[in-house]
């Protein structure tokens, strides 16, 4: 086992090798332990024994994190458990002294003299944690829908925070503080990139400030997770966990509540998964009103990624193998140039899919939605399952069909253009996915792009009426009520003059979305 070097001395504080040797050695747990593996990350120690997990604070001092004394350690373990228990109440067992007997030998709780405090877990396997799945490939859409949905609900019960400390001002001091950090490491980060990042990061947070100080009075500040990426999520009893968040500085964890979505959104992008990611954005702002958070997405993903690139570069003097220390300069540089990428303006685009029931519509929108406008791609609106919310109908359960006459269906429409316009206008691209079986109703949409002055793709999706029947009977839980008599019905309205690009949907769907893409992308070209 290749052992962790010191932290750099500017930061480390005390000397915590006799507390880890204790932990790392097996016979020292009063349960059975045949090994014990441990995890090193630039704040704590963990140690995996049998069925428990053993995390010790390091004692370092950073300048967004102090654990620099045993009775800071002890408090950030107290508050660690109370905070995690509000999502992983199962993970999270309590707090354990390391003492020191009269003879010298340290020991678990005890009489002796505390020499350090540690987190007691239930264990979960590795395998298990979301970080893990990703680079697998066992990571599925299914997480990801549910992995947004026990956000939505972390974020709904969180406390609302009103102190004004926590509102624009707060992002402001991270970009400052991200470019004193990033001034620390010149040999990882140009001078010229970081400074500019800095620049476009304050003057982002400015001109952000009055939408920002809004949305802390209307509540959108929350005690929040704080750090929240893959690898501080796992699957438990099959369910999305989200553990370890942050309880050593406030700053971090009292945010906007899209700000701590943006760690998720943006470690997914940068793992590859960006179609995850614009699955997540879509479904946890699927019926919110809040979608002029999207004004400061952009914002948001940058600061969360100059965050991941001085974390990595604070981590590489603590790594013993010269091919990891390598491995971590070069991840501290890509995050900064992803960072400042997040920053470069793009063109928001409307895109609208439609066609009979069957023909794929959501399928082939969330495929090609990472592809089109900025991070992490457009903002996918689907009919189906704003239907559901205006008339407050479980999102599987079948309406009745005088749910989808006259005016309840113009009052989705008309709230699909609602939203497509606060999105648009907020910059991000957008994907509407409807029928759009009337050519009044294609008319309106076409008339809004032109308002709003943003590209305007239309995709018409077709296929034979019997692949279109064949599918509708093959959903399972899907917010579409759609039958085959429906798709029969469909098959006899008169849609009138298509003047939007005709896609054959009859093959697989990947397939089917690269045509759709390069039709899309061809319009807006000619435009």
């Amino acid at each position: 086992m290749i052992e962790a070097q010191v932290e750099p001395p500017r930061h480390i504080v005390a000397d915590q090798t006799e507390v880890a040797a204790f932990l790392e050695t097996a016979a020292n747990y009063p349960f059975p332990v045949e090994s014990v593996e441990r995890i090193d990350t630039h704040g704590a120690m963990v140690f995996l024994a049998g069925a428990r997990a053993f995390k010790v604070k390091r004692a370092v001092a950073y300048p967004y994190m102090d654990f620099s004394t045993l009775e800071k350690r002890k408090s950030a373990c107290a508050k660690e458990i109370e905070l995690n228990r509000r999502t992983a109440p199962e993970i999270y067992l309590g707090s354990l002294a390391i003492t020191r007997s009269t003879d010298g030998a340290l020991h678990f709780g005890g009489d002796g003299t505390v020499v350090e405090w540690a987190v007691e877990m239930r264990r979960f396997r590795q395998e298990d944690l979301f970080s893990h799945l990703a680079a697998t490939g066992k990571l599925t859409l299914d997480h990801v829908m549910e992995l947004a949905e026990s956000v939505r609900s972390f974020h709904a019960a969180a406390e609302i925070i009103e102190d004004p400390r926590f509102g624009a001002r707060a992002l402001g001091a991270i970009a400052v503080e991200d470019g004193q950090e990033f001034a620390e490491y010149p040999d990882i980060f140009p001078s010229q990139e970081a400074k500019a990042l800095t620049a476009a990061s304050m003057a982002n947070a400015e001109a952000l400030q009055d939408l920002l100080d809004h949305r802390l009075r209307c509540g959108f500040v929350r005690h929040c997770h704080g750090d929240l990426h893959l690898r501080n999520i796992c699957l438990y009893d099959g369910q999305p966990r989200l553990f370890d968040a942050i309880e050593f500085n406030d700053a971090i964890a009292k945010i906007d509540v899209g700000y701590d979505l943006s760690f998720l959104l943006m470690d997914l992008e940068q793992r590859g998964l960006k179609l995850y990611a614009s699955v997540v954005l879509s479904r946890y702002l699927r019926d919110s009103e809040e979608l002029e958070v999207l004004r400061a997405l952009p914002l948001f993903l940058s600061l969360r990624a100059a965050i991941r690139a001085k974390v990595a570069a604070s981590t590489i003097t603590a790594l013993a193998d010269p091919d990891q220390r390598a491995r971590a300069r070069t991840q501290a540089r890509s995050y900064l140039r992803a960072a400042l990428g997040y920053l470069e303006p793009k063109q928001a685009q409307l895109v609208v899919v439609g066609g009979r029931s069957g023909t794929g519509k959501t399928t082939l929108s969330r495929l090609i939605a990472p592809e089109i406008g900025r991070s992490p791609g457009a903002l996918h609106l689907r009919s189906d399952v704003l239907r559901k919310a205006l008339l407050n109908c479980p999102e599987f359960e079948p309406l009745p069909p005088s749910a989808y006459h006259g005016q309840v269906t113009r009052q989705v429409y008309e709230e699909l253009e609602r939203r497509a316009r606060i999105a648009l206008t907020a910059g991000q691209a957008v994907i509407l996915d409807a029928a759009y079986l009337r050519r009044e109703e294609r008319d309106s949409i076409e008339r809004l792009a032109a308002e709003l002055g943003v590209p305007f793709a239309g995709v018409w999706l077709e296929a034979p009426k019997e692949a279109l029947v064949e599918r509708v009977e093959q959903r399972r839980d899907d917010a579409s009520d759609a039958t085959a008599e429906i798709v029969e019905l469909q098959n006899t309205l008169d849609v009138g003059s298509i003047s939007w690009s005709r896609v054959d949907v009859s093959g697989p769907a990947a397939a089917s979305a690269k045509l759709a893409l390069r039709a899309i992308l061809g319009t807006a070209k000619e435009r």
